[in-house]
């Protein structure tokens, strides 16, 4: 699938050569730990990179000169994945083998070492006026959270049920933490991104590897680093308490409930419990959601998801506040029913299909395959998605079964409306 070259110790090049796109996207993928602190300031600086740099100090003259380079698209996020903190650089270019106009991929390069190595300086440090402006835009982000009530409230019951572990900490981090970050912080953070991090670099397209990774050993200079990030630890502590209700002005009631499994991304059984949940609630023919929201009509959605790394599971339910003790009384059922190993060969067949369509699917787009093999590739040594479609595909309701019989229920969260406090 990629072929992976070192340009410089803790930095990879990772190139799929293909036929299948007239496109070449690139991401740079900058990996750190996950601290909160970290979290703030790299999601501060990933969009004081994106909008202004030293020669096109603002976002009109960066998207005039993108608009030149035949539409390329260009942009930096950041995210969380297990222990790591990700600000990534993704770029999209259209391939100068179908243009007349040659070098445009050196240009496209080019702009990609200006946006990273030539930041909008001044007096040594971030312009002020654009600093405060993407301080300012990731605050407000971080509020948003609390007028989207279901991200609201998996982020109280994480804070709740994991406080302080990485698990809980949000990839823009917090409100406090982002009021803390001061200028100069935001250079130190800047300067240990470039020369420290571990560096994944992508490059999908009809290109040859060794040229892109010559091209890209040319234009960014990275300096040699040290691993500097684990395997999240699999030892989760029991949260202090076991049900938390709180009550927003809401008519809606949000039900968060916290499992734990030993079975993570690292375990060989982690296939199984992708099934596991799958058959539990990942899709629109599994239990929770036939018997909870279509049979007994009780809850607006209803769904599981596994969070491999840290070996998590949520069940997430949106319910009338009346109803918090039917609703988890029947989600145990159905996980009791897949202990037993009381699944279909529907359900099973089915959650098989869609696990694998997912995959393939991911695989048509470019980003797809960029995404797929970055989660993926310490799964073994040159991953390849036949790889975990074998898996899946030999995977019995026994084995479902066991690794359901793992999970153990932690944490039940419940934000209720205001008008209903009798629930408490």
């Amino acid at each position: 699938m990629f072929q992976t070259t070192s340009i410089a110790k803790g930095v990879n090049v990772h190139v799929n050569e293909t036929t299948q796109f007239k496109t070449i996207n690139f991401s740079l993928k900058f990996k750190d730990k996950l601290t909160k602190e970290k979290a703030s300031a790299r999601s501060i600086l990933a969009n004081v990179l994106q909008h202004s740099n030293e020669v096109y100090p603002s976002h009109t003259a960066l998207r005039m000169v993108l608009d030149d380079l035949y539409g390329t698209s260009l942009y930096i996020d950041s995210s969380k994945r297990g222990n790591e903190h990700i600000v990534t650089l993704n770029v999209e270019t259209v391939n100068d083998q179908y243009l007349s106009e040659e070098g445009v991929l050196e240009k496209v390069l080019n702009l990609m070492y200006i946006v990273l190595f030539k930041p909008n300086f001044e007096n040594g440090l971030f312009k002020e006026t654009i600093f405060n402006r993407e301080k300012e835009a990731v605050k407000q982000r971080i509020e948003s959270i609390f007028d989207e009530k279901t991200r609201y409230a998996q982020q109280r019951m994480m804070e709740l049920t994991l406080p302080e572990h990485p698990a809980s900490i949000q990839a823009n981090g917090t409100l406090e933490e982002v009021e803390r970050v001061t200028n100069e912080k935001l250079l130190e953070e800047y300067q240990a991104m470039i020369d420290d991090n571990e560096i994944e670099i992508y490059a999908v397209g009809d290109i040859q590897s060794e040229t892109i990774a010559a091209y890209i050993k040319e234009f960014f200079h990275f300096k040699d680093r040290e691993k500097s990030i684990d395997a999240p630890s699999v030892e989760l502590v029991q949260p202090a308490q076991s049900r938390v209700v709180e009550y927003e002005d809401m008519k809606q009631g949000k039900l968060h409930m916290a499992f734990f499994t030993p079975i993570t991304f690292y375990d060989e059984k982690f296939p199984v419990m992708q099934l596991m949940n799958g058959i539990l609630g990942g899709y629109a023919h599994s239990k929770l959601f036939v018997n909870i929201r279509e049979k007994e009509s009780m809850a607006y959605y209803v769904s599981s998801s596994y969070a491999s790394q840290f070996g998590l599971m949520f069940v997430l339910a949106g319910i009338d506040s009346k109803l918090e003790e039917k609703a988890v009384k029947l989600v145990l059922e159905q996980l009791e029913e897949v202990k037993k190993g009381n699944i279909s060969d529907t359900e099973l067949e089915q959650t098989k299909a869609l696990l694998i369509n997912q995959l393939r699917e991911a695989l048509d787009s470019a980003r797809g395959q960029i995404d797929i093999y970055d989660q993926y590739m310490e799964l073994t040594d040159s991953f390849e998605p036949d790889y975990l479609i074998s898996k899946w595909k030999s995977i019995t309701k026994e084995d479902i079964a066991q690794a359901a019989q793992q999970l153990s229920l932690e944490m039940t969260y419940f934000l209720s409306g205001k008008e209903d406090d009798s629930v408490e």
